[in-house]
């Protein structure tokens, strides 16, 4: 998979919690257009699971239900080695400091 500069900023953006387009989005500040065909493919390459919230808690919330996003083993090593090797990246992220520890990731 190449990792371009968006696809580095999707993957830290897991390292401090988020967990669904939307906290992408308002971390990196990348448009919805680019966040979720990379979500796809990076599901695709078994870096990320996903699975819909249940429907019930979407309604109580009165809001559409949300997909949220795992990374998987593989992806959790990918998010240490790109947040080690673009400190820079991880820095221009919206949010605290990234952990990427496997027991955060």
């Amino acid at each position: 998979m190449r990792l371009t500069t968006p696809t580095k900023l999707v993957i830290l953006a897991f390292g401090i919690g988020a967990g669904y387009g939307f906290d992408i989005i308002d971390l990196t500040g990348l448009p919805s257009g680019t966040v979720y065909p990379i979500l796809r493919r990076l599901e695709r390459a078994g870096l990320v699971t996903s699975k819909w919230e249940p429907a019930r808690i979407a309604r109580q919330q009165q809001r559409p239900p949300r997909r949220y996003y795992h990374l998987s083993g593989a992806g959790a090593t990918l998010l240490r080695e790109v947040a080690r090797d673009n400190p820079q990246l991880a820095a221009a992220l919206r949010g605290p400091a990234i952990d990427p520890s496997p027991a955060h990731a």
